[in-house]
């Protein structure tokens, strides 16, 4: 469809279609998007030499529209292009045009400095535009999907008739699953008027292809307009300077607190246009966001994770939240967190001990908000889920028991000096314990987890975030408040906060440039999905708990029965319950085998066989179809082995380096297996149950870390602790130390002394 009209002149009409509609107020309706408009910039469209298009981006970008169209939605782009690509092939021509020339007048002077003329912008989108949409056509086709071509012009929408026919084919398009590609008629505008793309509150100047973009979504009623463009968003500064900061969320009103900077290499909107463009289509009822449609990294999913409501560029809503943002929530917790850090010990310790009163104090609060929970999630989660998310007066009087061993231990945390030396005269060389600065925890179900981790951080002097599961958010609520109501007693309310916006967790695991690190604890699904996500921050956990009871031919028979029935059926759920029993081959058919078998039936625990168990059996429960299985639940595997070796060795191949257990008489096979190994925690004679940060003296635990670095195993305050090299001298400089120096290294060793470093 052609329609060769004049271009820029004003006009001052009302849009005719959704005038009164209502745009998403959060970032994760967007998934309900039913009709899409993407408008790509000029720097998506065109290489780096703005001579050509970025073939590439052009195809990841197509792929992206065709998959959403297969889904059942309706796409509609607005693209740029046309000019870059016909100035390629002008100048391709014009070459070719010299060669020819230069090949028939060789040896003439005049034509030796024949340079390539400037080249205009109309001739050349005249040129491309064709080209452009064959280019599309071919790429589109790849996915079976269908296109149709739209020129326009200001005037288009300046006729209501004009209007009213445009609108028409583009619903009979849609309806006809073709997406439209709607550009602006390049070949015939005069040059652009400056300050004229608004021209009231209700109307707008189709300039540019962000104004006829942000037009032709509201004309249309389109759910979400994305508009890709070479910036990550929209920045409170330019980008690019040091304090710039991307806005995840941009609300009208806000233009005061933006600084414009220069426009994009291509193109002619610039920045404050496409924020003109978006908050009229946003007033239009239209969502809109702008994002970054040039980044190698994400340009083949960025249309996707928008539509996904994952946080990507600057989302512009209406809906203005009561509380702080995330990224505000985390500055507010790393500004009262270092002032934490500061506090002598003995402040830290009456903060947590204040906690511990306040959990027994206020208990009928917090069960009644427990209460509502339970009732909402009973017919929702498993009976081991809603015995996570139960609290009870027994359990709050543990929590304030455990705290106050935290409080304890507190005293020499921060500022413990763990490494003193003289390297010369004058020049001494201290290795101190500081906090690691903002942690992310992030649970499920478990609302006494929230008290424990935030005693942990106190102690230790961290920031802390908490994103706790949505069935417990009345327990979380009343506990997050007690925190900060201990913290105020000096003045630092703000360290700990607590995530109750919509955010993902996927969300905030982008705040790279934040938070310091993340614990996850709950499911092992949980984990593996934020390890995923958090590629840029460290990620303290584990991802499966699949951890081994190996029974020795030299075991008591009392201490096997007692250390396996409580290693898997006390709290099956847990991650250091028992998944896999081992049994030496020679326990088979012996009376201490029976005695298993029988009280894992008596428990109701389903078996499954390993496979060399199963060989051993005429008649054999079902055979496991992985040994590397977390059933989480009544259920394990039992496999025989021929040693304490192959027991050792199935360990390493199939466990998840978590918990590992030998029941045996035998002092050497038992250090042996001790040695040999490598797990975070390996017990002998004790139940897998132990592997717990409260069993282990930790007054309570953020989780177990399976990592190799930093802490393993139950990490209690020690590892929520990093340090740094303090060095006190009196002049001293490097040259000093230089191999032609006067002055040489003494490196003697001094006393260590604890004292808290400020």
């Amino acid at each position: 469809i052609w329609l060769w009209l004049h271009h820029n002149v004003p006009f001052f009409t009302v849009p005719l279609a959704r005038a009164h509609g209502k745009s998403f107020a959060h970032r994760s309706d967007l998934r309900q998007a039913k009709r899409i408009l993407v408008k790509l910039g000029s720097a998506v469209v065109t290489r780096g030499d703005e001579c050509g298009l970025a073939l590439g981006r052009l195809a990841s970008i197509v792929e992206q529209v065709a998959m959403l169209q297969n889904q059942g939605r309706e796409m509609m782009i607005v693209t740029s292009g046309a000019v870059a690509f016909g100035k390629q092939r002008l100048r391709h021509e014009i070459l070719l045009s010299q060669s020819v020339r230069q090949a028939l007048h060789s040896g003439q002077n005049q034509l030796k400095d024949m340079s390539l003329p400037v080249l205009e912008a109309r001739a050349c989108a005249a040129a491309g535009q064709s080209g452009l949409m064959a280019l599309y056509e071919a790429m589109f086709t790849q996915y079976s999907t269908c296109t149709a071509q739209i020129l326009v012009t200001n005037l288009d929408f300046h006729d209501d008739q004009k209007r009213r026919n445009l609108n028409s084919t583009l619903h009979e398009l849609l309806r006809m699953n073709i997406v439209p590609i709607i550009n602006t008629n390049d070949a015939v505008v005069p040059p652009p008027e400056p300050n004229s793309d608004l021209q009231g509150v209700n109307v707008i100047s189709i300039k540019d292809n962000d104004s006829l973009a942000a037009r032709l979504a509201v004309e249309m009623r389109a759910d979400l307009l994305i508009a890709l463009s070479d910036v990550e968003g929209l920045y409170d500064s330019p980008p690019g300077s040091d304090d710039a900061k991307l806005l995840d969320t941009f609300y009208p009103g806000d233009q005061h607190s933006i600084t414009y900077g220069t426009k994009s290499r291509v193109g002619i909107g610039g920045m404050e246009a496409k924020v003109k463009a978006a908050l009229w289509a946003l007033q239009g009822g239209t969502s809109v966001v702008i994002a970054n449609g040039t980044h190698p990294k994400v340009t083949g999913h960025v249309i996707t994770d928008i539509v996904e409501g994952k946080k990507v560029g600057t989302f512009f809503s209406e809906v203005k939240p009561a509380g702080p943002t995330v990224e505000q929530q985390t500055e507010m917790a790393r500004s009262a967190g270092r002032t934490l850090a500061s506090l002598e010990p003995e402040q830290r310790s009456e903060i947590i001990c204040a906690l511990a009163d306040l959990l027994t104090e206020r208990k009928d609060e917090i069960l009644s908000a427990n209460k509502k929970d339970m009732e909402h999630a009973v017919s929702r989660l498993s009976p081991a889920m809603l015995k996570r998310l139960s609290l009870s007066s027994s359990k709050l009087n543990s929590l304030s028991i455990g705290l106050r061993q935290i409080a304890v231990s507190s005293q020499d945390s921060v500022g413990r000096v763990l490494r003193r030396t003289r390297v010369a005269n004058n020049l001494e060389l201290e290795q101190i314990t500081v906090p690691i600065g903002v942690l992310l925890v992030i649970f499920e179900s478990r609302p006494d987890c929230l008290p424990q981790v935030s005693a942990l951080a106190i102690a230790s002097g961290n920031a802390l975030l908490l994103k706790g599961g949505k069935e417990a958010a009345n327990t979380n609520r009343i506990l997050h408040e007690l925190a900060q109501e201990a913290l105020s007693i000096h003045g630092v309310k703000d360290a700990i906060q607590l995530v109750s916006t919509r955010e993902e967790v996927e969300d905030l695991c982008r705040l790279e440039k934040m938070i310091d690190l993340i614990i996850p604890r709950g499911s092992s699904q949980l984990v593996r999905d934020i390890q995923r996500a958090a590629k840029g921050i460290p990620v303290l956990g584990h991802s499966e708990g699949i951890c081994h009871v190996y029974v020795d031919h030299e075991a008591s028979v009392d201490k096997a029965i007692k250390i396996i029935r409580d290693s898997k059926c006390d709290y099956p759920a847990a991650c250091n319950a028992m998944e896999t029993l081992l049994v030496h081959r020679e326990l088979l058919r012996t009376p201490l085998f029976d005695q298993i078998i029988d009280m894992l039936r008596t428990e109701h625990v389903k078996i499954h066989a390993g496979p060399k168990f199963a060989s051993y059996l005429t008649f054999s429960p079902s055979e496991v179809k992985s040994l590397r299985t977390e059933y989480g639940d009544l259920e394990c595997c039992i496999e025989v082995v021929d040693s304490m070796t192959e027991a050792v060795d199935h360990i390493h191949k199939y466990g998840s380096s978590h918990t590992d257990v030998i029941v045996t008489e035998n002092e050497d096979t038992a250090e042996q297996f001790l040695q040999q190994l490598d797990s975070a925690c390996v017990f002998w004679n004790a139940s897998s149950r132990f592997a717990d940060g409260y069993r282990f003296g930790l007054g309570a635990e953020v989780g177990i870390s399976t990592a190799r670095i930093h802490a393993r195993g139950p990490v209690g305050l020690d590892g929520l602790l990093t340090t740094k090299w303090v060095l006190r001298g009196e002049g001293h400089t490097a040259a000093d130390f230089s191999e032609q120096g006067s002055m040489t290294y003494l490196h003697e060793n001094l006393p260590v002394m604890t004292r808290n470093f400020a």
